[in-house]
């Protein structure tokens, strides 16, 4: 009895027929591949690997950074995200200070797309080893690999460089720091003035001297005298504006002498032409050398950043041309020998300053007759914009300067003015709040005067805003029975933070320039 397999010989055949054809498919298509490979008409029929990777003109690749500190370093990224290249636009406004009473609840804000893209390109893209990255007018392409890598530093400097240029100090949180003041206000007799030094009055309270500005999502460096002498090396920093600039430069000299007398710290006033003048009480400015890195530090009084001309010098008693579209001689007479210059403005533009100093507008060189330039404010704005604008033109002539303007120093009146019994009586820090969210200045006008020039806004207003009971207040040993001091600051205190940063911001521009 004979066996019938299932399927017959049929089946069998029909699997031979296939297996066959398979072959002969292989066959033929290692034959294609090696003609193809080595044909050039047919190879030059492929796009190219960049065709193929080329990105739209309206578009840029950069890293896909995960949250993380700023201090943490990332070696190896592979994924990377696509984003619009859209321009910013600016709106001129008065953005609200935004503060927070909690550390929780300021650690819950969301940051901005501004801060988000400032981070991811805290570390520039790097190519492997096999690969490079160019960057046309038109579309970036991606030539070998498009295996972006993050965090390979071509040099420690110019990492810091980024990190300082992308940092925004203006934005962060005061926090207790037992290793304040940087100074004492008892020891620094040789550079503060003593109706500045609350450590001189009856105040009780010096807990806002242990406050420290910590920005947010950056480190600003600890301020040291030698290494801000060492950066200011044949260096002279001049800050030119009103007492509050005053303020400010006391503060630094205090700071970077650490309070201590400085025996060997030469008087060169003559050398700017800051000398008493006859039947003066006193110079329109001081400036002090040290020796050992011959470095100058100056200020010079200026409280309307404008030329101001006596219209008859031989009247003790005479009206004061106050030409709203010069600069103030000084910067004409000595921008040449300055590096880093800081100006400010603001607090003097008011109808009583100007009756009492005898002051009079004058605009091309005639006494001013536009009416909107004689509203204080507008006259303040034109002022700023008209210096600001010379001091940009001459920047091409002095590449070795850096400039800044800062912002206004907010006042804390309360229930009336200086001589309306206003006052600021609180002493306890951070009880009005300790951080600030926002990400414009709350300084729209500065902001407005900079914005297309070189020259760098030194933002201080809204930090120092949550700062009320750092005034003298009702302390002060020059001010009439009844008159609070709620526009100057007790030193040590917040001019240190703007002088902090500004320390920073000048080692950005150091690095830059050398």
């Amino acid at each position: 009895m004979r066996l019938r397999m299932k399927g017959g010989p049929y089946k069998l055949r029909w699997r031979a027929k296939e297996l066959s054809l398979i072959l002969i498919v292989l066959v033929g298509a290692t034959i294609l591949i090696w003609t193809w490979d080595k044909s050039p008409v047919l190879s030059s029929s492929l796009p190219s690997k960049n065709q193929l990777l080329q990105l739209s003109p309206d578009i840029k690749t950069v890293p896909l950074e995960p949250k993380r500190h700023v201090r943490e370093d990332i070696s190896t990224l592979t994924q990377s995200e696509v984003i619009n290249n859209e321009e910013e636009h600016h709106v001129d406004k008065i953005p609200s200070i935004d503060t927070a009473e909690s550390s929780s609840d300021f650690e819950t804000v969301p940051i901005q797309k501004k801060e988000e893209e400032a981070a991811k390109h805290k570390h520039g893209p790097k190519k492997e080893k096999t690969g490079v990255i160019k960057s046309g007018s038109s579309s970036t392409q991606i030539e070998e690999t498009n295996n972006v890598i993050l965090g390979e530093k071509t040099s420690e400097q110019e990492e810091k460089i980024v990190e300082n240029q992308a940092c925004n100090y203006a934005k962060g949180k005061w926090l207790i720091d037992d290793r304040r003041p940087l100074y004492s206000g008892f020891g620094c007799k040789q550079w503060l003035a003593p109706m500045w030094a609350c450590r001189l009055m009856q105040r009780q309270d010096f807990t806002f001297e242990k406050l420290r500005w910590q920005p947010k999502d950056c480190e600003m460096e600890e301020f040291e005298g030698s290494k801000f002498l060492k950066r200011m090396r044949d260096k002279t920093l001049a800050f030119v504006g009103d007492s509050l600039g005053r303020q400010q430069f006391q503060s630094l000299m205090c700071m970077i002498t650490s309070g201590k007398d400085s025996l060997d710290v030469l008087n060169v006033g003559k050398e700017y032409g800051l000398v008493v003048p006859p039947g003066g009480k006193r110079p329109n400015g001081w400036a002090y050398q040290f020796p050992s890195t011959n470095t100058t530090v100056l200020y010079y009084w200026s409280s309307s950043l404008c030329d101001l001309e006596p219209l008859n010098v031989k009247d003790p008693h005479t009206e004061y041309a106050m030409h709203l579209d010069r600069p103030p001689v000084f910067l004409h007479q000595f921008l040449h020998k300055i590096d880093v210059l800081v100006l400010n403005s603001g607090h003097h533009w008011n109808r009583g300053k100007l009756r009492a100093n005898r002051w009079v507008m004058y605009v091309g060189g005639v006494p001013n007759t536009n009416r909107k330039i004689a509203d204080m404010g507008s006259a303040k704005n034109f002022t700023i914009h008209s210096t600001i604008k010379w001091i940009d033109s001459q920047l091409p002539k002095h590449p070795h300067l850096k400039v800044f303007y800062r912002s206004i120093s907010p006042r804390h009146f309360v229930n009336g003015d200086w001589n309306t019994g206003g006052s600021c009586n609180n002493t306890t820090p951070m009880s009005i709040g300790k951080e600030v969210l926002q990400e414009e200045s709350s300084d729209y006008s500065a902001a407005n005067a900079v914005r297309g020039t070189a020259v760098k806004l030194l933002d201080i207003t809204a930090l120092s805003q949550v700062r009320d009971e750092g005034h003298i207040s009702r302390f002060s040993l020059t001010a009439s029975p009844g008159v609070q001091d709620c526009l100057h600051w007790c030193l040590p205190g917040v001019p240190d933070t703007w002088n902090e940063i500004l320390f920073a911001q000048i080692k950005s521009h150091i690095a830059v320039t050398e």
